[in-house]
């Protein structure tokens, strides 16, 4: 069942997971599709063929967040006591954000159309983001009476800036594409017809670098979110040398030398 709420291919080192409940819109809060994200971010890390994610929605959704459903009914994670609720939110939801954030490879989000509350969330986990034309983004989660309970408020200032997020996040009015390339929340639009392709592009031109260096590079500019200068450059420098006695590395130098493309093994 979860395998079927989100799909996994894999082709010219590039894999592709997409969501997969599109009468529904795709939503994320079921324990089936965390259970399935979670364990698709433990596989490409122990895969060292994998060098780049493309994520994107089935049909006209991205993802609709969390099952307003199941809201309703007091189902999943949205039912039992108060302290039942927040253990569900913290077995549940909330371990999407941490297993995308530890995620070892790039992952690109092609959102297809709407984001919306943790939808829009689940957008700003990844590390590049391309929209449809007919995408939109709402941190909405106001306008049901709740908070961002999937690390948004964390996710959404560092993309758009604290004055732009507030906004987001106090109205829970929807942003269309072309506002969001503007606020650096997306970083290309492009027609319906256009979004896969150019995250394959793109997807492509990341996947032909090494991919020690490529992993290494990505739990950097994590961890230059929270560190000091002097710690990230400590940790770079542990790291550096490892970069520098791989095969890669010699291989990338020769194949510079010799203009010619490189042949990445991960070794």
């Amino acid at each position: 069942m979860s395998q079927q709420q989100v799909l996994s291919s894999k082709a010219d080192r590039i894999a592709t997971w997409t969501l997969n409940l599109p009468e529904q819109r795709n939503p994320i809060s079921d324990q089936t599709v965390v259970d399935r994200l979670t364990e698709l971010v433990a596989e490409v890390n122990a895969d060292m063929d994998t060098r780049v994610v493309i994520l994107t929605g089935a049909g006209k959704g991205f993802s609709s967040g969390g099952n307003v459903k199941h809201m309703v009914e007091r189902e999943g994670i949205f039912g039992g006591t108060p302290i039942q609720q927040r253990n569900g939110y913290r077995s549940g939801i909330q371990r999407i954000p941490l297993a995308v954030y530890h995620c070892e490879v790039p992952i690109i989000a092609a959102v297809n159309g709407a984001a919306i509350g943790a939808g829009c969330d689940l957008a700003l986990m990844c590390d590049m983001r391309i929209a449809s034309d007919t995408a939109v983004f709402a941190e909405s989660f106001v306008k049901l009476g709740i908070i961002p309970g999937d690390g948004g408020a964390w996710l959404l200032p560092r993309a758009v800036g604290n004055a732009r997020a507030a906004e987001m996040a106090f109205t829970g009015d929807a942003v269309d594409a072309h506002t969001a390339l503007e606020w650096g929340l997306v970083s290309k639009v492009v027609t319906p017809d256009e979004l896969m392709a150019e995250a394959r592009e793109l997807a492509g031109r990341v996947a032909k670098n090494p991919p020690q260096a490529l992993r290494m590079t990505k739990k950097l500019l994590r961890e230059g979110q929270k560190m000091s200068l002097e710690s990230l450059l400590e940790l770079s420098a542990a790291m550096q040398p490892l970069a520098h006695h791989s095969n890669d590395h010699r291989e990338a130098l020769a194949a510079f030398m010799e203009k010619r493309p490189g042949r990445f093994t991960g070794d």
